[in-house]
């Protein structure tokens, strides 16, 4: 797909539903700015690939398509936002995102929180993007990744 010159938020997309939160919450956020979502999604060779892995496929990055293609459905269904970008990207989740980001207006990932105490930590992708990106990011919180709703 063809890039456009709008401005971008950036959205990364790894299919968990944190992502695809992350997915309907820059969709709120992009008319204010007048910006496009761009939605990535990354993969790497797994560290055991130099060796015999038994796993169904190697085209990492068809695999990788059909879980944005996926993502991407379950976030906006038959009604995708005027604009989306999908990019499949080879490269680490986290560089790959800062990268992707530049000259972004905002990076929006979905918090893989692990439940308990580990639980209020930020993943290892996320804390990354919040130290390397040149970009403001947000990392969507709450409940399966949904923003924690206001109570009056």
């Amino acid at each position: 797909m063809e890039e456009s010159n709008s401005p971008r938020i950036v959205v990364g997309v790894d299919g968990s539903e944190q992502s695809i939160a992350a997915l309907r919450f820059a969709r709120k956020l992009a008319p204010p700015f007048g910006a496009v979502i761009q939605a990535i999604s990354t993969w790497d060779y797994p560290p055991e690939y130099a060796g015999y892995v038994p796993i169904e496929s190697d085209n990492f990055d068809e695999i990788t398509q059909k879980r944005l293609d996926t993502a991407v459905q379950a976030a906006y269904g038959e009604d995708p936002p005027e604009g989306l970008e999908k990019l499949v990207v080879f490269s680490h989740p986290s560089k790959g995102l800062v990268k992707a980001a530049e000259g972004a207006v905002m990076l929006v990932l979905g918090r893989r929180g692990h439940g308990s105490f580990r639980g209020l930590l930020m993943g290892s992708v996320s804390g990354a993007c919040v130290a390397h990106a040149k970009c403001p990011v947000l990392v969507v919180e709450g409940p399966a990744g949904e923003p924690a709703e206001e109570h009056s």
